[in-house]
């Protein structure tokens, strides 16, 4: 009994020694000339059917070692012995292949050379013995390597704490290179089930021990409950957007966590890990078709102009930035408050390769554009071409709260901005609004309305103003997608103001791909709205997110109403009652219908509001803004008692 712990502790300890350690590749070339050398030998006595006494050990040993060398040479040049043997692939394999058989070649080669020159070394070896020893010899090179990788990942490997069944999606190359990813895993010991592919004639084969089986037959509560399937990876490359959110919302509704095998162009040195196929993202179920853009007039219209873009270092600007510097336009102008945000976007565009040569275009300009004397500087140094301006607060219940500032920013810093446009001939001033300036009902989105109607009346032919305006971005700074994710991380409760509150999601990139081309459509005095697709509820977003996390709904994080916050309303709109769209040469943009104002009216207006920022009575000063927009109606805040008052007036 004590030998037996004695063994079983030394075979562990060997065992988990080995398990973190690699063998030297010329510990492997020894083995591998060793079993040349010994299988010889067998070959020779397979040859006699182990009739001994007929062998010459004298003359076989010294052509063993003739052969040993023979066949050395061509394992040194294939470098067929440097793989890690516990990750053994198919390229191992036809090292292996090559070396051993292009050895056999050249050995028989001059054996029947010697044997017609009347040379008696290898003259005189029967043909079937190197035949034999070819075979016997490249299968014990490649069975050990095998039963090596085989122990490691079934009885070696101590780390791997448990067990996980999945089924890969997608019979093909993809799938094939994500199982053995998924095999070759040191923590995680993978059970790959089945295959799942559309094709039919792929239906009920075997790929690798491994059933391919239909969608049906592995997509049902029978299937998974009986093979206690837990992950689902969808490895088809080239997908239809409506089949990868069908596929990925199936799966969730099964309580699988879903992970998505990256594009081939993703894998690092051509090569698939087990940590480079990523989670599922709630962005694949909001995502829409791409957006085809013909990028030729755009680049036409930036190529070699001094562009500034306001708001630089933001969610939207920093993606009008990576876009617009794409196109080489002879100067980029970068103007943000933040200077955290406008070098983490200085160092993100010079540890990319694609923009890291085109550095030299930029200029880092830190101002706050309520700023008029600092802009002024800016304008009068680098006389911008085209301004993209996406500077603006935008946190409703903050600007609730703080109407000064929504104003001073969003007014009357974009007013700065527009008067230096015509005051330096700026040749096209785009603005970035929001759907939150349509039908207000908060401070926010109404001091954007007055902003789009004052860059709207400032159109004179030589500065074309153009308007911009779309819902809520994925991803972006502030929006609810990251919320949920940090809340998901710190265990929950996910937050949502309302069971019934829906929004409209776009893509960064799809937003600024949008404002880009609207640019160029623009003539001066459009407000361009944006087809944002289906609405989508908020706690469905939240549900989807808890569900992707591989988490149950609250039984790991539960969703938490705590109701609507001030300003906020639970539906937005693109389009006020009163306007209507045009179509535009483009499907995605629509040219909306909207009110026009006299120039000087609204410059009496804002000079109004001008006087009533210096003081500090909040109350006149949203009344006022309620005078400018008349559709501006306060919702679940402290100023709604002014459309009471308004209305008994």
């Amino acid at each position: 009994m004590l030998i037996n712990r004695q063994l079983h502790f030394l075979f562990k300890k060997f065992f988990r020694y080995y398990s973190n350690h690699f063998l030297p590749s010329w510990y492997v070339l020894l083995f591998d000339l060793a079993v040349i050398f010994t299988t010889y030998f067998v070959a020779y006595a397979i040859s006699l059917n182990f009739n001994f006494h007929q062998v010459d050990f004298y003359k076989v040993f010294y052509q063993s070692v003739f052969i040993t060398f023979a066949y050395g040479i061509f394992i040194w040049s294939f470098k067929s012995f440097s793989g890690i043997i516990r990750h053994t692939s198919l390229d191992d394999f036809y090292k292996i292949f090559s070396a051993t058989s292009i050895g056999f070649i050249s050995i028989l080669t001059i054996a029947v050379v010697s044997r017609f020159s009347g040379f008696s070394f290898l003259g005189n070896i029967p043909l079937t013995v190197l035949f034999i020893h070819f075979l016997v010899g490249y299968f014990l090179l490649i069975g050990t390597r095998v039963i090596v990788k085989t122990m490691f990942h079934r009885l070696i490997n101590p780390s791997r704490k448990h067990r996980i069944n999945v089924v890969i999606y997608g019979a093909g190359e993809s799938g094939r290179f994500a199982r053995n990813a998924l095999l070759k895993d040191e923590n995680v010991q993978y059970n790959i089930i089945a295959f799942i592919d559309d094709n039919p004639e792929k239906n009920n084969k075997i790929l690798e021990g491994v059933p391919i089986l239909s969608p049906g037959a592995v997509l049902n509560s029978h299937f998974i409950n009986k093979n206690k399937i837990a992950q689902l990876i969808l490895a088809i490359q080239e997908l239809e957007l409506k089949q990868k959110k069908s596929i990925i919302e199936t799966a969730i509704d099964y309580q699988l966590r879903v992970k998505v095998v990256p594009p081939i162009d993703n894998w690092i040195n051509g090569q698939l890990s087990s940590g480079q196929i990523r989670k599922a993202q709630i962005e694949e179920l909001l995502q829409r078709d791409t957006i085809k853009m013909d990028n030729s007039h755009v680049a036409k219209s930036l190529y070699g102009k001094v562009v500034m873009i306001t708001g630089a270092a933001g969610s939207i600007g920093s993606g009008i930035v990576k876009q617009v510097l794409a196109y080489r336009p002879a100067k980029l102008i970068l103007l943000d408050q933040s200077e955290t945000a406008v070098y983490e976007l200085q160092h993100e565009i010079e540890s990319s390769q694609e923009l890291k040569p085109l550095t030299h275009l930029t200029k880092c300009i830190i101002a706050n554009i309520k700023d008029r004397f600092r802009l002024e500087k800016v304008f009068n140094k680098y006389r911008p071409e085209i301004i993209y301006h996406a500077a603006a607060y935008k946190h409703v219940p903050l600007m609730e709260q703080n109407p000064h500032e929504a104003l001073l920013v969003n007014v009357f810093g974009t007013k700065s901005l527009a008067d230096l446009a015509l005051n330096y001939e700026v040749e096209k001033f785009v603005m970035v609004s929001t759907d939150k300036a349509v039908n207000p009902t908060n401070v926010m989105g109404a001091s954007k309305r007055i902003a789009e109607i004052y860059t709207q009346s400032m159109s004179n032919g030589k500065t074309q103003f153009i308007t911009t305006r779309f819902g809520n971005v994925l991803d972006s700074n502030g929006s609810v997608v990251p919320l949920f994710r940090k809340q998901i991380e710190h265990g929950g409760p996910i937050t949502i103001t309302h069971r019934e509150i829906t929004r409209y999601f776009m893509t960064i990139s799809e937003a600024c791909n949008l404002v880009l081309e609207a640019g160029v459509m623009g003539k001066g005095g459009e407000i361009f709205v944006f087809d944002m697709g289906e609405p989508v509820k908020i706690y469905d977003l939240a549900k989807k997110i808890i569900q992707l996390s591989g988490l149950e709904i609250d039984k790991d994080i539960k969703i938490k109403e705590i109701g609507l916050r001030p300003g906020e309303k639970l539906y937005e709109e693109l389009l006020n009652d009163k306007e209507n769209t045009l179509q535009t040469y483009h499907p995605k943009i629509m040219l909306a219908q909207v009110r026009k104002y006299n120039r000087d009216f609204v410059e009496k207006q804002l000079d109004k509001l001008a006087d009533l920022v210096l003081d500090e009575d909040v109350f006149k000063l949203v009344a006022q803004m309620k005078e400018i927009v008349p559709e501006y109606l306060s919702n679940n805040s402290i100023f709604k008692q002014l459309d009471k008052i308004k209305k008994q007036e």
